[in-house]
């Protein structure tokens, strides 16, 4: 039962701070996407896809918020009609003051997200990110005295500054001699005004994440001496090993690529697998991505996978298998059936006295029609 008080944004911040929006593709429409983000919320509903049932389900059970998975606002809507099931979910939300909130890509490229979470499912071991995504790493040069240097570094420490991979408070400093003249309208903290100063300084190296750049500088500027900081902000091309799409891991037990096929149809919950054509290798070293993959295939194949399985594969895409991997459909819902309640789970551990609800509701628009024979 909902014990406290929070604003929707409050939820909100704690959701971008295990899946920022920064890491979102470009394509992609993430963050609130209805509703007023400094209204009061009466709980959350956890759901896959937002239907006009799910509006529905968050209004009986007293819900004002919605988080879902897939964005219901993907394109430009250019009007509120009711002529579409987009437009008729967006109006009954309007109109039952629903908020909706759609974390989508921000999850697909956590490294704890929608693919580690499938790679688990499929009792993989040794997971690691498949495609490590570029351009998420900076770094952050900055000069200041040397008495202060150790202060100052322990407070970019605790802003998130100097962590990489398995490691933080990392960093790299450097000793020399400072100069600067103030003018007359200057207060110095060291010297005197229009006197130039000769100091002691060292100055600090430290990567960091790129969502975490402005508490970064923020915290620099509270907790620096002068009056005027010296830094510098550098994007990195380096990959970062922790942010990106798919896993990849390893199976505790080799396997034929039949007893794989059918050990993946029981993770996933289905009967229905499209894939490549068997060519009697073993299992062991396996690549996922949850939902549409096939721009996956040749990453896969680059680091020797067995086998790689995700979604929504076209009919030239299995070609590509080329004998070298087994490629495995197993549908797009079923791939990313385990994302609702990773949200859920990760949202109640963080906020356990506030009313926070799965949906029963299952959402996957893809229906299998069986024509044979039933014993």
């Amino acid at each position: 039962m909902k014990s406290i008080e929070m604003k929707i944004q409050e939820i909100i911040s704690v959701i971008e701070n295990w899946a920022p929006k920064a890491y979102a593709e470009d394509f992609d429409n993430v963050g609130l996407l209805v509703g007023q983000s400094e209204a009061e919320c009466t709980g959350v509903l956890i759901t896959h896809d937002v239907l006009e049932n799910v509006i529905d389900e968050a209004v009986a059970k007293k819900l004002n918020f919605i988080v879902c998975f897939h964005p219901i606002i993907f394109s430009g809507l250019k009007k509120l009609t009711g002529k579409t099931y987009v437009e008729r979910i967006v109006a009954k939300a309007i109109k039952k003051d629903i908020a909706i909130y759609a974390i989508h890509t921000a999850l697909d490229n956590l490294n704890k997200g929608v693919s580690n979470t499938l790679a688990i499912a499929l009792g993989l071991t040794n997971i690691e990110v498949l495609i490590p995504k570029q351009n998420t790493l900076k770094k952050l040069t900055t000069y200041v005295p040397k008495k202060n240097s150790t202060t100052l570094l322990e407070k970019l420490y605790h802003a998130g500054a100097g962590a990489i991979g398995n490691y933080d408070e990392c960093s790299f400093v450097t000793s020399g001699i400072g100069s600067f003249r103030g003018n007359e309208n200057s207060r110095p903290h060291l010297g005197k005004q229009m006197i130039r100063e000769e100091i002691e300084e060292v100055q600090l190296n430290l990567v960091f994440k790129k969502h975490l750049e402005q508490n970064i500088i923020q915290t620099l500027f509270e907790n620096h001496p002068y009056e005027e900081v010296a830094y510098q902000v550098f994007s990195l091309d380096n990959t970062n090993q922790e942010i990106g799409m798919g896993s990849v891991g390893i199976l505790k037990k080799e396997m034929t690529e039949e007893e794989f096929l059918k050990w993946v149809g029981e993770k996933l919950d289905t009967k229905f697998l499209r894939h490549s054509a068997i060519s009697n290798r073993k299992i062991k070293k396996v690549a996922v991505l949850g939902g549409a993959g096939s721009f996956a295939i040749s990453n896969a194949k680059q680091i020797k996978a067995d086998a790689l399985v995700t979604a929504d594969l076209k009919y030239h895409d299995f070609f590509q298998a080329e004998k070298q991997i087994l490629i495995v459909d197993g549908g797009h819902y079923e791939t990313e059936r385990f994302i609702k309640k990773l949200i859920h789970d990760y949202l109640i551990e963080k906020l356990p006295n506030f009313a926070i609800a799965l949906s029963k509701s299952i959402t996957n628009p893809v229906k299998y029609f069986s024509y044979g024979k039933k014993e």
